[in-house]
């Protein structure tokens, strides 16, 4: 026993010592084997490979006999490695947990055809296989996703004779749940007690889990409340899951009832897995005062926060700009010897590069380099894109320099950025050969390259360098995404002279947009909002609303809800183009359908009502406005009060006076002036005392 103590105190490396104190002390002992041998299994036990390599050597050497159970310890731990089989050979009292542990090691190594055919081997007829080696075929099938062939195993299993156990039927569950196979998981689950087993808190978990893969979180509900009717206390893996689940579906609120149903249950802070699932979910959803205060609940209840959970704070204050926070806590992160990774250095860069604090980045980017730390290409990539992002191409190119001199091989995100940064400029001429450059290094250009190239020339409207680059795209295999096509859809539309645009031009355009559909179809993309937004704002700015008014039709027909921006892009146009009445129409139609339209809806018509001297309709709207609950500033009374002054519908121009001041909002010195300059309201604001001096 001293020995072993003497063991567990000195360590690895310890097993020469020991040995020559056992040689010298116990050498004629009666029980000298004894000791041996509990010291081969103290040290296989403890992971000590290569003391307790040493010892069976020297145990050898001496002719010491070592028991099965020593031998199957040893056997245990290279069991993942082929130098199983040395010990393998040197057993000769092989028991079952001799076999199974071959078994287990040779499906840990992923040989699982190696482990059957041993499971078959007349070596193995006289004992019989185990349900434990089973268990370990099954498993390593279900990790590699071959399913059916460990439901296979499972009825051999039940040929054989042999009850499988709970662990044997949670193994299965876990890989059904895997493949999307939630309902198969129930009915095997529920059969349990067919076998004489019924189900744990492990098997209620599982199935919680598959339910949250396939983000059916009310299933997860209910598997954890046949957990609680059965009896079973759910664990910190069952909260852990719930709260992945709720945070998933953005509901924070009932996460933190559930973190404090589970405190309430006796169970303490003393896992970092939930507490920072609940930080990312708080953090995401922009409650960073939140995060915080459970953060520092963390550490006042003895839970040490880990480089992940110090990471997913630093994050959410980069992202809300509290650098001085961030910063703070990166400092404590490093005082207490937890090493920052990209992730941690990277939310850092982001956060500044986002606020446009550029020099800052650049400042942190410096330090890391003059450390001597090996930084990967995504923190260059990230204030690169930065200065590309504000036009900053020169500083852009001049880290790209740093990047290659120190010996980083660029991304196609590093590219993509470059060609950002020319494009921003105007230098498109520049941004074309960066898609040469790329090649250069061994690298294939990305949608987004060509995507952002095609983007800038849409804008001047060069729709011929648009189609050079989609049939490069084609010829090189990288296929469009949906973005990739509004974009396409932009500069068709902008190629035309929109003050040039006759009927026969417009219908053309029309055709275009339609083959240009029936093109996303045939490739698979289901168009979006945004492609439908943009074919429809583009057709209203060559004037061909009957045009836009089908898109919309069509896009409703694709289950597509159209939104604020749609109606607002075709209201616009109505009221733009002099079609009022229309525009009233379409309006009166879409609160009919319990549409929800934006303020700028509804001004927009208030204000094309003013200038065509419709004063009651525009006061009607407006009515509508303030029952529908807007926030209707100065700026909203000030453009109706101009319109109606302008027409010289003074008594109109009264009523929105009176409506404003009613709604406690002041009159500003623009609204004061346009009512002077009209005589017959002059001397009515000198009574209001409104006269600026």
């Amino acid at each position: 026993m001293i020995c072993c103590i003497n063991f567990q105190c000195l360590g690895s490396g310890s097993a020469s010592r020991l040995c020559e104190l056992l040689s010298n002390s116990f050498r004629k002992w009666e029980s000298t084997g004894l000791v041996w041998d509990m010291l081969l299994f103290l040290s296989s036990r403890l992971r000590m490979v290569d003391d307790s390599l040493y010892i069976l050597k020297k145990m050898k050497d001496q002719n010491l006999n070592v028991s099965t159970q020593s031998y199957n310890s040893v056997l245990y731990h290279f069991r993942e490695t082929d130098k199983m089989w040395d010990v393998y050979k040197e057993i000769k009292d092989k028991n079952e947990h001799t076999y199974s542990t071959v078994v287990d090691g040779l499906c840990r190594q992923q040989k699982l055809e190696d482990a059957v055919l041993f499971l078959r081997t007349s070596e193995w007829k006289d004992i019989g296989p185990s349900v434990v080696s089973f268990n370990s075929i099954m498993s390593g099938y279900c990790k590699l996703g071959f399913v059916d062939m460990a439901k296979s195993f499972f009825c051999t299993v039940l040929k054989c004779g042999l009850v499988p156990s709970v662990y044997s039927h949670n193994i299965l569950i876990n890989g059904l749940c895997l493949v999307g196979s939630i309902a198969e998981a129930l009915e095997l689950a529920s059969d349990m007690n067919k076998h004489g087993v019924e189900p744990d808190s492990v098997t209620y978990n599982i199935l919680a889990k598959g339910f949250h893969l396939l983000g059916m979180i009310s299933g997860a509900w209910e598997v954890i409340r046949d957990m609680l009717d059965k009896g079973l206390s759910p664990d910190v893996i069952t909260y852990t899951i719930l709260l992945c689940g709720q945070c998933q579906l953005g509901n924070i609120d009932m996460g933190l009832v559930l973190l404090k149903d589970m405190l309430s249950r006796g169970f303490e802070l003393n896992s970092i897995i939930p507490c920072s699932v609940m930080l990312s979910g708080l953090c995401k959803t922009g409650r960073i005062d939140e995060a915080l205060s459970l953060f520092n609940q963390m550490k006042a209840d003895g839970l040490s926060p880990d480089l992940v959970a110090y990471s997913i704070v630093i994050h959410g204050l980069c992202k809300l700009g509290k650098f001085d926070m961030a910063l703070w806590l990166y400092d404590e992160m490093c005082d207490k010897r937890i090493l920052p990774n990209s992730r941690t250095h990277g939310a850092l860069l982001l956060g500044l590069c986002q606020k446009g604090m550029l020099l800052e980045a650049r400042s942190l980017l410096d330090s890391l380099i003059s450390s001597g730390e090996t930084l990967d290409i995504v923190l260059y990539n990230i204030v690169i894109d930065g200065y590309a992002k504000s036009g900053c191409i020169e500083e852009a190119l001049e880290l790209f320099k740093v990047v290659i001199e120190t010996g980083i091989t660029p991304s196609v995100a590093t590219f993509n950025s470059l060609i950002y940064g020319y494009c921003k400029t105007q230098n498109i001429a520049e941004a074309r050969k960066i898609l040469d450059v790329i090649k250069l290094y061994g690298l294939a250009p990305s949608v987004v390259s060509y995507t952002t190239l095609m983007d800038a020339y849409a804008n001047c409207g060069n729709t011929k360098s648009i189609d050079e680059l989609r049939r490069e795209m084609k010829a090189e295999g990288i296929p469009p995404t949906n973005v990739t096509y509004s974009v396409i859809f932009k500069g068709l539309c902008r190629g035309w002279k929109h003050e040039n645009c006759n009927h026969v031009l417009r219908e053309r355009i029309f055709e275009k947009c339609k083959q240009g559909l029936r093109d996303m179809e045939s490739e698979g993309i289901p168009p979006d909002q945004i492609t439908y937004n943009t074919i429809i704002q583009y057709l209203c700015r060559v004037k061909h609303l009957s045009g836009a008014f089908v898109f919309l039709e069509i896009m409703k027909s694709r289950n597509l809800d159209a939104s604020s921006a749609t109606y607002n892009i075709l209201i616009d146009s109505l009221c733009v183009y002099g079609y009022i009445r229309k525009a009233d129409s379409f309006i009166y139609s879409l609160q009919e359908q319990n549409v929800s339209l934006s303020k700028f809806a509804y001004t927009t018509l208030i204000k094309a009502h003013c200038v065509k001297g419709d004063p009651e309709m525009a006061v009607k709207l407006f009515h509508q406005l303030l029952h529908r609950g807007f926030n209707v500033s100065i700026r909203d009374y000030s453009a109706v009060i101009n319109r109606l002054c302008r027409r010289h519908l003074v008594n109109e121009s009264k009523f929105f006076f009176c409506l404003m001041l009613s709604q406690g909002i002041s009159p500003d010195l623009d609204i004061c002036e346009v009512m002077i300059k009209s005589d017959e309201l002059l001397s009515w604001t000198i009574k209001w005392g409104l006269l600026p001096d």
